[in-house]
């Protein structure tokens, strides 16, 4: 869960408190979670402070990168394990994730939380059991519990992930047991075996790209998804379009052709393929 009383700094951020600083002012309103409030913090020649804490002004602040508190020093949303995986900022507020510098979420006409709100609506998760294959930032599990899903099963893979989500103010909170997300750090293709036969009522899938992850987007995962919904179940499963001009392939297409056999009538909608399941196989 991130923690609301710790500030989170951008670019921008840093500009304003260092010019608030530099023009003498008392006083500055900022915003110190990635856009979702504004706050009022108090300035001295030395550093700001903001909830009765104290805070320095940073050395140095690169674009392009979120930077948390560590307990010291105000540091990247960044960790290298197998991958450089990192929060980038977006100039809509709610952050998008990199990994190896690859961008997992679309930004470039709108916010990363607006357009998970509009695939969560394509599935009606009002009073649905959901799961959400790939959690990511937690942004379409957000939008579904704020839509009134009854529950989300929601799986993230990454513990480097599972980090970020802790320090991005958009992340939803997974902390309460009995909430009705939960998210589990787990691979979805090993976790599917073990859910029964049409638990759930709908379902979110946003792998990361098939050259990254070509498991999730297999022949077998997607029996494996029809399995587990009800009949008449939902699917979005956001494709983008990889390698269409490079290599002249059309991955949505590939991936309904794929979902039709495992038993889904579909659809190209936007940016993903649009599926129900009819238990009909092609």
């Amino acid at each position: 869960m991130p923690d609301r009383e710790l500030p989170v700094l951008t670019l921008p951020v840093h500009l304003a408190l260092c010019a608030a600083r530099d023009a003498c002012r008392a006083a500055l309103r900022c915003s110190l979670d990635l856009g979702r409030s504004e706050c009022t913090v108090e300035l001295s020649a030395d550093g700001w402070s903001w909830h009765g804490q104290s805070y320095p002004f940073m050395d140095a602040c690169k674009e392009r990168t979120v930077y948390y508190w560590d307990g010291q020093r105000f540091a990247p949303a960044a960790r290298f394990t197998t991958s450089l995986i990192k929060l980038v900022p977006t100039p809509w507020g709610a952050p998008t994730f990199e990994i190896d510098g690859i961008k997992m979420l679309p930004t470039a006409k709108m916010s990363p939380f607006e357009d998970a709100r509009r695939k969560v609506a394509l599935i009606e998760p009002r009073g649905k059991t959901i799961l959400d294959t790939c959690g990511g930032l937690g942004y379409f599990a957000a939008c579904c519990v704020a839509g009134g899903a009854r529950r989300v099963r929601s799986f993230e893979k990454n513990a480097d992930v599972i980090w970020l989500r802790s320090l991005n103010p958009w992340s939803p909170d997974h902390s309460d047991p009995a909430g009705a997300l939960q998210l589990k750090h787990a691979d979805v293709t090993a976790e599917l075996a073990s859910l029964t036969d049409e638990s759930v009522d709908a379902a979110l899938h946003d792998p990361p790209r098939f050259g990254i992850a070509g498991e999730l987007y297999s022949q077998a995962f997607y029996e494996q998804l029809a399995r587990v919904l009800k009949r008449n179940g939902r699917l979005f499963h956001y494709t983008g379009a990889p390698n269409r001009l490079t290599s002249g392939r059309d991955v949505p297409r590939e991936v309904a052709a794929r979902l039709q056999r495992a038993g889904f009538s579909t659809e190209l909608h936007g940016d993903g393929v649009l599926a129900r399941r009819t238990g009909h196989r092609r």
